[in-house]
C-alpha cells in the first residue's frame, strides 16, 4: 500500500503525518490489519528495537474521588464495587512497589485518586517517592496526582520523580461530554507544569468511549503539539456501576489499529499499552507489542490484569525481552533535546482525575453509528481488584 509505505518512511525521518493519513489507518480493512501491523512495526523497531519496557502501577488511594470522568470507576457517586481505601504509608508503597519491581518493573506508577494534591499529599508522595528509590537502585518513579498547582511540580521532581502522567483522554471538542468538573484545558496545563518542571510528560488517551475516528485523530495530534515522552493507550474498560459500562465498542482489531495510527504520529515516544488490553486485545495481544514499546505488568488500579508470570512469558513467546534498568528507554536525540527527555520530533525541536458526565447530557456514544459498535460484550475478563495495595493479600506481579 503506498500509504503504509509513505507513513513508515515518515516515521523512520520523525516526520508528522497528515490527518488524512491517520484517518486513513483507522479507515483499513481487517484483510489489510498484518500489513498495517507490518509497516508500524518497522517504525517501532527504528526508536525502540524489541525491547519492552514494563511499568508497575501502585494505588496510593482508591476511591471517593469528588471528580465525575465518565469512565472512572473511582468517580464521584459510583457504584463499582471497588476496593476504597486512604492513602498507603510509604513503608506500604514501597512493600507494593517492591513486588513490581521484583517481576521485571523498570518504572513504578504512583496514582492517588483526587481532583489534585494539597500541599500535605504532595509531602506524603514525595516521602513515598524517597523509600521506593532508597531501597531500589535505578528504579524510575512517575506519580499521577491529578491536577497540579503552581510549584507541585517542583517539589515532586526535587523529591525523586522522573516523570509526572496526566493523560487528555479525549478530543478537546467533546471532552465534556465525559468530564464537567474540570476542562480538558486544566489538563493541558498540568502536562505543561510537569514539563516546565523537568519531569518527563506521560499523557495518553483512552479509547473505546463512543468516540468517532476524527476524536482519535484529534487527541493524538494534541499529545504529539504537547510532547509528552510516554503516551499511554488505554481501552476503556467499562466497569459495571459506571456510566459507560455498556460501552462495549472496540474489537482487537480496532485496537490494533489505534496502536498502529499513534506509533506513525508519535514514532520516537515511548508507547504505553495500558489499561484494558487484556479485555480488549485477549489473545491478539502478542501483536500489539510490534507497535508498542511498553506495557503494565500485573494488575490496574481497580481492576486486575493478567498474571505478571503470564505477561513475562507473552514478551519472551512474541520474541522481544524486557528493557534492563541499565537501559535507556528513549532514543538518545530526545534523552539530550532537552530537560524532561524532549521529542525532537517536530519543528524546532499520562490517570488523573477520575468521574462521569451529567446524566443530562448525550453520552458519547451518540456520535458512534451502531454499525460500528460491533465486539461483545466481555464482562467475564472485567475482575474488580482484590489483591495487592490496600488488602493483605499479594500483590499480582
Amino acid at each position: 500500500m503506498d500509504l503504509l509505505n509513505t507513513l513508515v518512511d515518515k516515521g523512520l525521518r520523525r516526520e508528522l503525518p497528515t490527518r488524512e493519513e491517520a484517518l486513513a489507518v483507522l479507515a483499513t480493512s481487517d484483510d489489510e490489519l498484518l500489513d498495517v501491523v507490518t509497516a508500524a512495526g518497522k517504525v517501532r523497531r527504528q526508536w525502540f528495537g524489541r525491547r519492552v519496557k514494563l511499568n508497575y502501577l501502585v494505588n496510593l488511594k482508591s476511591g471517593l474521588c469528588p471528580e465525575d470522568c465518565s469512565y472512572c470507576s473511582q468517580r464521584l457517586g459510583s457504584k463499582a464495587g471497588i476496593l476504597k481505601y486512604t492513602w498507603l504509608k510509604p513503608d506500604q508503597a514501597s512493600e507494593a512497589a517492591a513486588a513490581g519491581l521484583a517481576g521485571g518493573a523498570k518504572r513504578v506508577c504512583l496514582v492517588a485518586s483526587g481532583r489534585g494534591p494539597t500541599d500535605r499529599d504532595v509531602d506524603r508522595v514525595s516521602d513515598t517517592i524517597k523509600a521506593i528509590k532508597d531501597q531500589n537502585e535505578g528504579v524510575e518513579v512517575c506519580a499521577c496526582l491529578g491536577l497540579l498547582s503552581d510549584g507541585q511540580a517542583e517539589r515532586l521532581r526535587e523529591a525523586g520523580a522522573d516523570a509526572y502522567n496526566h493523560n487528555l483522554n479525549t478530543s478537546e471538542s467533546t471532552y465534556g461530554d465525559i468530564t464537567t468538573t474540570h476542562t480538558y484545558a486544566d489538563r493541558v496545563d498540568t502536562v505543561q507544569k510537569a514539563h516546565a518542571a523537568g519531569l518527563s510528560a506521560c499523557s495518553g488517551l483512552i479509547a473505546g468511549m463512543g468516540e468517532s475516528d476524527e476524536d482519535l485523530v484529534d487527541v493524538v495530534y494534541s499529545l504529539r503539539a504537547l510532547d509528552p515522552d510516554s503516551v499511554p493507550v488505554n481501552f476503556l474498560i467499562p466497569v459495571e456501576g459506571t456510566p459507560l459500562a455498556k460501552e462495549w465498542n472496540l474489537t482487537p482489531q480496532r485496537c490494533l489499529r489505534i496502536l498502529a495510527m499513534v506509533r506513525f504520529v508519535c514514532p520516537d515516544v515511548e508507547v504505553r499499552i495500558a489499561g484494558g488490553r487484556e479485555v480488549h486485545l485477549r489473545t491478539m495481544q502478542p501483536l500489539a507489542l510490534h507497535l508498542a514499546n511498553s506495557i503494565f505488568l500485573g494488575d490496574y488500579l481497580t481492576t486486575e490484569g493478567q498474571t505478571g508470570k503470564a505477561d513475562l512469558e507473552m514478551i519472551a513467546d512474541a520474541g522481544f525481552e524486557v528493557e534492563g534498568t541499565g537501559q535507556v528507554t528513549l532514543p538518545e536525540h530526545r534523552v539530550t533535546a532537552g530537560t524532561g527527555g524532549g521529542c525532537g520530533s517536530h519543528e524546532g525541536g499520562g490517570c488523573g482525575p477520575c468521574g462521569s458526565a451529567a446524566d443530562e447530557q448525550a453520552p458519547a456514544a451518540a456520535r458512534v453509528p451502531e454499525t460500528a459498535r460491533v465486539s461483545e460484550a466481555r464482562t467475564d475478563l472485567v475482575a474488580v481488584r482484590r489483591r495487592g495495595a490496600g488488602t493483605d493479600l499479594a500483590p499480582n506481579a
